[in-house]
């Protein structure tokens, strides 16, 4: 599966000089958050394949605006062509505003999943804003990183975590992926593009939108089609 991930900055090559055809190569795409709800939208209309997203910290008009025909992960987990995808939207709490937590807090997300993850056995991709502490977060209060995220990788060992909300446009040096114990942690800043191994589907779940932690009225798994 070819994914394309997004965050905080919208690529004018996929927005103001898009060109027809230009995203029919991915299988999905996840934005990261700090994203203007328009852009999404614009995305998920010219796409072949779902948006999902999560909360940066400056999304705070999703809730009256929200990106329309895009999917919010943010505190689910869902499952698309059999690939298990966790969101956690939000940052380090550094000053009064939505989506803002603190280590304790996204430990009580996450908490909160821990048995709808042993059910399904893991997850393939997490899909957060800030990134994990100490892997690839910033010095600065606002940009730090979750201890609560390093703990997710330690017990979970997924093979993909992509976030955004350090601007690799703000230095250079800071590093696209880094690799710690067998996961892949990709910034997703603008945009990145990045694959992972197809898993078992069955044929009638391809191409859905199925979210594990949220139930339809019939109390199955609440699912949106393709």
């Amino acid at each position: 599966m070819k994914i394309l991930a997004i965050s905080d900055e919208e690529c004018p090559a996929l927005w103001d000089y898009y060109t027809p055809g230009r995203l029919d190569d991915y299988d999905l795409i996840l934005s990261c958050g700090d994203l203007n709800a328009k852009y999404l939208s614009f995305l998920v209309t010219m796409a072949k394949c779902p948006v999902l997203y999560v909360h940066g910290n400056h999304d705070v008009n999703y809730d009256q605006v929200p990106p329309e025909g895009c999917d919010c992960i943010d505190g689910h987990i869902v499952e698309y062509n059999g690939i298990r995808i966790l969101g956690l939207g939000g940052c380090r709490r550094y000053h009064p505003g939505p989506h803002q937590y603190s280590d304790s807090q996204m430990r009580g997300r996450i908490a909160k999943l821990s048995w709808k993850l042993k059910r399904m056995g893991g997850v393939d991709i997490v899909v957060t804003h800030a990134p994990p502490a100490g892997l690839g977060d910033d010095e600065d209060p606002a940009h730090w990183g979750f201890d609560a995220l390093v703990e997710l990788l330690d017990k979970y060992h997924p093979p993909i975590l992509v976030h955004g909300h350090v601007h690799t446009s703000y230095n250079h040096q800071i590093p696209r992926e880094i690799s710690y114990q067998g996961t892949r942690i990709l910034n997703a800043c603008e945009r990145y593009v990045f694959e992972i191994e197809d898993r078992p589907v069955k044929t009638r779940n391809l191409y859905q939108v199925i979210y594990k932690t949220r139930r339809s009225h019939t109390g199955a798994p609440s699912m949106t089609l393709r």
